[in-house]
């Protein structure tokens, strides 16, 4: 009885080191892709886009901007993942050049402290 204990306690272990293990190589890549821009789930269940985080002081709130001019603050650990884009299958040969032929415009990326001033002026201005 007690060779069974003992294999099943080294199971465990083994387990529970691959798990971890795991858990930080996810962490880790969720760190690289958290960037200004980048598209995310929150824990409430709720989808934005990072305006300012900063990876090295996860005590400073990230804010997300969830609506068109509308910015949260929340805590690092709020963001559940990063949502990586799907990719649309194009089946006709003149969606192809049109896309070719679209201009592309990226939303410019404000920096934190940019933000924490714009919305200090707006709550100053209501």
């Amino acid at each position: 009885m007690l060779p069974v204990l003992g294999v099943l306690i080294v199971f465990m272990f083994v387990n529970s080191r691959k798990r971890q293990k795991q858990m930080k190589a996810e962490q880790e890549e969720k760190a690289t892709k958290t960037v200004p821009g980048a598209k995310v789930l929150l824990q409430g269940g709720l989808y934005g886009t990072i305006v300012a985080y900063d990876p090295e002081n996860l005590d400073e709130p990230a804010l997300v901007e969830i609506a068109p001019g509308t910015v949260i603050e929340v805590h690092s650990q709020a963001i559940l993942r990063v949502v990586e884009p799907t990719v649309a299958e194009e089946t006709d040969a003149a969606d192809e050049t049109d896309a070719a032929d679209a201009v592309v415009q990226a939303p410019s990326i404000e920096t934190a402290e940019e933000t924490r001033a714009r919305l200090e002026r707006d709550a100053d201005d209501k």
